[in-house]
């Protein structure tokens, strides 16, 4: 068998099987109601924006997706090439379609991608890419959006779908405009193969730059460093079979005191101490953390790199001076590469900003079925990072959304 062959058989299993489960299940929708003037507008076609649509048009809601890329799930196309999804694939399906068991628990961004790509199709989404819309504005009972080539869209309700990592967020260390050293953010880090025999130095402690630190460490990289400024929360992806994804769900409701004293001592239990390493226990509670926006670190290869010495720990970055690194500690560095792995901000503000709709972060007053007060029929998904999954709480966005949008479009009250 050759090396394309088990990837030719994944592809077409996964054919065979929507084949048949469009052969032995209902999958058309009911009747589109007659908005061919005034559709609902979804911006973005990630997982969030493409739920939304397939579960408005099962209740024959006309949806109009719009995507400034090529093509549906962009942000997964551009994810590095090692990532897979930290839920299980059982919990991570969107509504009206099952990712197929070939994809195994743990999927692939490349089989994302695929199945994105197949939800779409699935369900006959009407999705129009290569149109970014540049704003939002309240007309009467409608929407007008404002989008590329000078177009304006009127729309009965607007779902703002355009996702939680949208613009990458790079620190305004001082001297980073002169610094000669190769820097980039995490977003631009597809594999390890450009850093083989290189010094790098990974900022930023979350899933992502653990994840990165971990795949150069395996990938041949001369030296590794992972700098920290908060100490993670690290647990096990599953322990005894048993998801952490599932905890998280369980736990959520929960007073965060409680949670965070019973997941100290789980930790203690399953994961070890790498203090002797330069990365201690965290002295705040992981709901309380998570609540706050910083959800766990999940082991993916990250605590046997730290162990081994193949990942160092080191302090903060505080600034960059020439070719070098300045860290918290007063320790100066001199690594071929920074990778900036500092998270993203949702850049909101140009888009509905000036509907006084966001927080003072920038974040959405309103999330799921729930419409700003002063923006009825505006809504919003995906601009949290829940601890019980981010695909699973898309789904369930969606459903409410689509539940709420056609249930006042039978009341006569718009959307």
């Amino acid at each position: 068998m050759t090396d394309s062959q088990p990837k030719a058989l994944v592809t077409e299993t996964y054919s065979v099987y929507t084949s048949l489960r469009s052969a032995f299940m209902v999958t058309t929708p009911p009747p589109l109601s007659p908005q061919v003037v005034h559709p609902v507008y979804v911006i973005g076609g990630g997982p969030g924006g493409l739920a939304v649509a397939a579960t408005l048009r099962a209740r024959g809601v006309r949806a109009v997706v719009l995507e400034k890329s090529d093509a549906v799930g962009a942000s997964w196309r551009g994810h590095y090439d090692r990532l897979r999804l930290h839920t299980t694939r059982r919990l991570s399906s969107l509504p009206g379609l099952r990712m197929p068991r070939s994809f195994g628990r743990w999927v692939a961004r490349a089989d994302v991608v695929r199945y994105l790509e197949t939800y779409a199709e699935k369900h006959e989404l009407e999705v129009v890419t290569g149109v970014e819309v540049f704003r939002v504005e309240r007309a009467d009972d409608r929407w007008v959006l404002h989008a590329t080539g000078g177009r304006r869209l009127t729309g009965r309700a607007v779902v703002v779908a355009t996702g939680f990592n949208h613009t990458p967020r790079l620190p305004d260390w001082p001297g980073r405009d002169t610094y000669t050293g190769e820097l980039l953010h995490a977003r631009a880090y597809r594999n390890p193969g450009p850093y083989a025999g290189k010094d790098v130095l990974v900022v930023g402690a979350g899933n992502t730059g653990a994840e990165i630190a971990a795949d150069l460490a395996d990938g041949g990289a001369g030296r590794v460093r992972l700098a920290v400024r908060t100490v993670p929360h690290i647990v096990r992806r599953s322990t005894l079979g048993w998801p952490s994804q599932r905890s998280g769900i369980l736990v959520r409701r929960l007073p965060a005191a409680l949670v965070d004293r019973v997941a100290a001592l789980l930790a203690r239990i399953g994961v070890p101490d790498l203090t002797p390493h330069g990365l201690p226990r965290p002295d705040t509670g992981l709901l309380t953390r998570a609540r706050q926006g910083a959800v766990p670190v999940q082991d993916v290869g990250l605590i046997d790199a730290v162990r081994s010495g193949r990942v160092e720990v080191v302090a903060a970055v505080e600034a960059l001076d020439g070719p070098d690194v300045l860290l918290a500690d007063g320790t100066r560095i001199t690594p071929d590469t920074v990778i900036a792995a500092t998270g993203y901000r949702r850049a909101l503000e140009p888009l509905v900003g000036h509907l006084g709709v966001l927080d003072d972060h920038g974040r959405p007053l309103a999330r799921g079925a729930r419409c700003p007060r002063e923006a009825p029929g505006l809504y919003f998904t995906g601009f949290t990072n829940p601890i019980s999954g981010m695909l699973r709480e898309l789904s369930r966005d969606a459903e409410k959304i689509a539940r709420r949008i056609a249930r006042l479009r039978r009341a006569g009250r718009g959307a």
